[in-house]
């Protein structure tokens, strides 16, 4: 059972940049292939980014390609996900996970996911 947490949510104008992170305290991150995924009201879960743990290949939903950018640091056991451009439609809960090795999806083990972080993009 991973410890995901993960930071850098928050309130933003559309058009804004944030920068999500997601790390583990007590487990080593870079034998995970790990990504991110959102949750909004009223709206299904959307895979929106992943990266293969040898970090060289990522994968990206089209709703964000050009705008967010996923990246890991295993020596800061951390994986970042940059959003630029933000839109009112980028906003729910982020959730970092582990994803399988072709990034095709998030995990549905739960023990696998971290808390989630809230973005809302709103003027």
């Amino acid at each position: 059972q991973l410890q995901l947490v993960e930071s850098g949510g928050g309130l933003v104008q559309p058009g804004g940049s944030l920068t999500l992170s997601c790390t583990d305290s007590k487990f080593e991150l870079d034998y995970f292939t790990l990504g991110w995924f959102r949750q909004a009201p009223g709206r299904e879960r959307e895979g929106v980014s992943c990266i293969h743990n040898s970090g060289g290949w990522t994968k990206y939903a089209d709703s964000v390609k050009g705008r967010f950018t996923i990246s890991r640091d295993n020596a800061k056991n951390t994986v970042y996900l940059q959003m630029n451009s933000l839109k009112p439609e980028d906003t729910g809960i982020y959730y970092c996970s582990v994803w399988d090795d072709r990034c095709e999806e998030a995990t549905t083990l739960t023990d696998y996911w971290g808390q989630g972080t809230q973005v809302t993009v709103s003027s």
